[in-house]
């Protein structure tokens, strides 16, 4: 088939389009909040055992606990990201604390986002973001410890490259009507290292890449996820507890007088 130039025009003209259109759907979202750089501040030492009533997610020997892991080695007591997706607990879980150790790759490859990349999600929701970030630049609320996209952390307790890092989370579920709309929101308490870096933080909504955080009703327990971001991140000593919330005060009985 022969075509003139204004038929090539046509179709040039076309793919540029179909390529906009295709790039718009990738477009990365940021909030455009001039955050101020979280503070640097080297952390102490000695992560906790498991308590007696921790449910043990990763101990060393296999991911029984977990669906996915195709890609993922397991040797020496250390679970390590890989091929092409992450892990997703067969359990699900509302209110929780949540204890695991990780440690980004020694050898530094890539910057930004690209280096030491992967994160913890509540529900398959929210996210708390693991990242290189010793001595390496990207968007605050994006750094290693962040709310994704939502706050970034009060510090940057992140330590060298290869060394083990600890996160200690408290996780409370957002609550939703029976009409789907929103009762209360997610409440996230991160420390790092020990050193407290998100103070019981009220979500936005789920983290997202590519939009504005927002609630979408869900059950009221979800799967935690953690993610392969190309990454080879190591992980051990993974746990979690089960938190009962008490019921509001309104709700209490006053004393008898």
């Amino acid at each position: 088939m022969t075509y003139t130039p204004r038929t090539l025009g046509t179709l040039l003209t076309l793919c540029g389009l179909i390529c906009l259109t295709g790039a718009a759907v990738l477009q990365e979202w940021k909030s455009g909040i001039p955050w101020s750089e979280p503070v640097v501040v080297t952390p102490g030492e000695t992560p906790p055992l498991p308590p007696s009533d921790a449910i043990i997610l990763f101990a060393g020997d296999n991911l029984a606990a977990w669906e996915g892991g195709d890609g993922w080695t397991i040797a020496d007591g250390v679970a390590t990201a890989g091929g092409k997706a992450g892990i997703t607990t067969r359990q699900q879980f509302g209110d929780c604390q949540l204890h695991l150790e990780w440690a980004a790759p020694e050898e530094v490859q890539g910057t930004g986002q690209g280096r030491g990349n992967s994160g913890v999600y509540f529900m398959n929701r929210y996210e708390v973001q693991i990242l290189d970030s010793y001595e390496n630049t990207t968007y605050f609320d994006g750094q290693c410890g962040s709310i994704y996209k939502q706050f970034p952390p009060l510090a940057n307790a992140c330590k060298k490259p290869g060394e083990w890092q600890t996160y200690d989370i408290v996780f409370t579920a957002p609550r939703f009507h029976d009409d789907g709309s929103l009762k209360s929101p997610a409440y996230l308490t991160v420390f790092h290292n020990g050193l407290l870096i998100q103070n019981h933080a009220e979500l936005q909504g789920g983290t997202f890449w590519h939009r504005p955080p927002a609630y979408e009703k869900h059950d009221a327990t979800g799967p935690l996820h953690l993610q392969n971001h190309g990454n080879p991140v190591r992980f051990r000593n993974i746990w979690v507890r089960e938190v009962q919330q008490l019921p509001p005060r309104d709700d209490q009985p006053l004393p008898a007088a």
